[in-house]
């Protein structure tokens, strides 16, 4: 097993945006790491890049047993429970779409 912590964040002023993540062992030793600036949007949307390039980047590494730590509650939730978690699907499809140019 391994472990990714993510996290993003945009500025105060909405003018960048950047998402980052560490992959360690099951001992929480660091394997890994990434950070890249991402276009700015919504918050919602910059934390789940962040979660898919963690992904990408632990299973581009071989790992399959991956356990992702994230602090957005509402990311978490519609993960677990798919998007019927989100009542508002307009905000569901900009994030499809972001997704897919991204």
């Amino acid at each position: 097993w391994i472990k990714i912590n993510v996290d993003g964040s945009v500025s105060v002023c909405n003018t960048k945006a950047a998402i980052g993540g560490a992959v360690r062992d099951s001992n929480g030793n660091w394997l890994t790491s990434f950070a890249m600036i991402t276009k700015v949007s919504y918050v919602f949307q910059i934390e789940t890049r962040s979660v898919v390039e963690g992904l990408k980047l632990a299973w581009s590494k071989g790992f399959t047993q991956v356990e992702v730590n994230c602090d957005n509650a509402m990311l978490i939730d519609t993960i677990r429970n798919g998007f019927a978690s989100i009542s508002n699907i307009a905000k569901v499809q900009l994030i499809h779409e972001w997704c897919t140019k991204n």
